[in-house]
């Protein structure tokens, strides 16, 4: 309620389409691949040693970056699996910035960016999406995948390789950086409408990594690093389609070539100022709630059968009394903000108007302009003409003749807030072309990014929707890791079992940490792809919602709230020294177990919990 919200403290939250780049970056990689940061290093300086003798990266010219990465491009195409992984992993340290001659964070991001161009601009990202379709379909990798008791670090090593390079391409090229060069920007341009185009396989690049996703849930290649998937297949549909900004831009520009009024405000800066939510109530206040409903619901229809009592007692008298007693029992989660509506709206009001209690205070109704559709103000005619006049008229909104004042006022505020949106353009315009096709013609379609990824997903959406909400469900904080029917801790769990304390309490973070990111990909990809789907076509957005209901996208939501919300939002499962590109620019200080359970107090829950699992 109002008081229990007034009492939390607002959480530090940005409401984005991402977070920082550098914390980004970070989460591609879990703890446990942090001797790979060495090993990249040492592969590229064996082949670079062998070319260039006498000098560092850093120090070269701009043709002889380029001739070195055309000659690391060369090498890719070579037939020995080993090879190949060696010259990937050198490709991977130049796209991780080639770090070991950088001495800050800063520099180590502004060589990642030169080199990064560098590589595209040569032709890299095609090479690896075709090595990448090399290990998807690799049989010999997947059969020997399934036959294994345990899956670890080891078995994805090719796949993570080429999807770190993909990943820190695309996150890197997105970033829109205002002193880029005049070609870096047309680079950019370029690549997102490669990206979002069916040029890789007739396809574009998301709808094969949705592929991958379905594959791994199938149990057919239980190795695929699947967080590393969806983190390149979010990047991906957020680069080529836009995040929020770029969908409030789409939403303006379609309103205007639809003749529409402009929006009232913008929605996105709205949310952005608002202060964050209180958590929802766990299953037992709401039980506790509805009881209190029940009761308060029963007093409310005895005080309705005898006006008398009612005037003796003031049901607002009843309700602050009844705040005294319940104050303590309500918690800071009750969805509760005001009393039962029958005590409110349907008793006959007090003769004596009383101040309003705390609880009021707050502003009733989300800060944004109401919204009222053409149905409303009709629907709300038609009943007031039933009720006042005894005949309707139809879709008539302009006839008030022998309707009171008070309705005169509730129409004109009606019409005031009147919202035509796109979806209602879009529908009309489907009846129109389904009753008369011949007369209207074909319908012409523009081939946005959007629509061609629609396209290629539409034939297997409903088993890439299935395929997200049950990693969705593996990720969840509540799940237990033994009743999972997929395993999603392939990619972040190593070789050999940890043996001390301090590596099972690391182990225990990198989890922890490894579903929470799992979690947020698949978040970020489902609202993206309703929002985009929502302003290209309304009946696209309703096919896709369609099928995550009929996954039972809303139980497995509403599980992720039924536990302690507040704990799960600011738990906090990272290391931060062990973070990229801290780790490979500093030195790390000594961790130890206490080290650890100060930076989190859960951690023995965590370890706990891993224990399971490995049993």
């Amino acid at each position: 309620h109002a008081g229990g919200m007034s009492e939390l403290p607002d959480l530090e939250f940005e409401y984005s389409d991402t977070d920082k780049w550098a914390a980004e970056l970070s989460e591609l990689y879990s703890y446990t691949e942090g001797p790979e940061f060495v090993l990249n290093r040492k592969c590229f300086e064996e082949e670079f040693r062998a070319h260039v003798f006498d000098k560092k990266w850093t120090e070269l010219d701009a043709a002889q970056h380029r001739a070195h990465a055309l000659r690391l491009l060369d090498s890719l195409e070579v037939i020995t699996r080993e090879k190949r992984l060696k010259v990937a992993r050198a490709i991977l340290y130049m796209a991780q910035g080639t770090f070991g001659e950088c001495s800050s964070e800063v520099e180590v991001q502004h060589w990642m960016r030169y080199n990064i161009f560098l590589l595209l601009d040569v032709g890299t990202f095609s090479a690896l999406v075709e090595l990448l379709n090399m290990e998807i379909d690799n049989s010999a990798a997947c059969s020997s995948a399934v036959r294994k008791p345990a899956i670890s670090l080891a078995d994805s090593t090719d796949l993570r390789v080429l999807l770190n390079i993909m990943y820190l391409m695309v996150e890197t090229i997105q970033q829109n950086d205002p002193a880029d060069k005049p070609e870096w920007k047309i680079i950019r341009e370029t690549f997102r409408a490669e990206l979002g185009s069916p040029l890789f396989n007739n396809e574009p690049i998301s709808v094969m990594l949705f592929g991958m996703v379905t594959k791994f849930c199938s149990g057919h290649a239980p190795h695929f690093p699947m967080k590393k998937v969806l983190l390149l297949l979010w990047k991906s549909i957020l680069f080529t389609l836009g995040g929020f900004e770029q969908l409030q831009g789409i939403k303006v520009c379609k309103r205007e070539e639809l003749g529409l009024p402009p929006l009232p405000e913008d929605s996105i800066r709205v949310i952005r100022s608002m202060r964050a939510a209180s958590p929802p109530a766990s299953a037992s206040d709401l039980i506790e709630q509805q009881q209190k409903r029940a009761r308060r619901e029963h007093k409310a229809l005895i005080k309705q059968d005898n006006l008398d009592a009612f005037n003796e007692k003031d049901p607002y008298k009843a309700d602050d009394s009844r705040d005294d007693e319940d104050d303590n029992d309500d918690n800071d989660n009750s969805l509760e903000p005001e009393t039962f509506p029958i005590e409110r709206d349907e008793v006959m009001p007090p003769p004596i108007p009383h101040p309003p209690s705390e609880r009021m205070s707050f502003p009733k109704g989300l800060p944004w302009a109401p919204k009222v559709r053409e149905k409303d103000i009709e629907s709300f005619l038609e009943s007031s003409r039933s009720k006042f006049i005894g005949y309707t008229l139809g879709s008539d909104t302009d006839t008030v003749v022998g309707l009171p004042r008070p309705i005169h006022e509730s129409i004109k505020t009606l019409k005031q807030h009147k919202y035509i949106s796109i979806a209602e353009i879009q529908i009309a315009k489907e009846e129109e072309y389904q009753k008369t096709p011949l007369s209207v013609g074909e319908e012409e379609v523009e081939m946005c990014s959007t629509e061609l990824l629609y396209q290629g997903i539409l034939p297997s959406l409903p088993q890439y929707m299935i395929a997200l909400l049950k990693i969705l469900l593996a990720a969840a904080p509540t799940s237990k890791a033994k009743t999972d029917s997929i395993n999603i801790l392939a990619d972040v769990l190593p070789e050999e079992m940890p043996t001390t304390v301090l590596q099972s309490m690391k182990l225990g973070v990198d989890v922890n940490r490894h579903k929470e990111i799992i979690v947020k990909a698949i978040s970020a990809i489902l609202l993206l792809l309703l929002k985009h789907f929502k302003l290209n076509h309304i009946y696209q957005f309703e096919y896709m919602a369609q099928h995550l209901v009929f996954a039972n996208c809303i139980p497995l939501i509403l599980k992720f709230f039924n536990q302690n919300i507040m704990s799960y939002i600011t738990a906090k499962n990272s290391i931060s020294v062990l973070d990229f590109p801290h780790c490979v620019v500093h030195e790390l200080p000594e961790l130890t177990a206490e080290s650890l359970v100060r930076l989190n107090p859960k951690m023995h829950s965590n370890i706990m919990s891993i224990y399971f699992w490995l049993l």
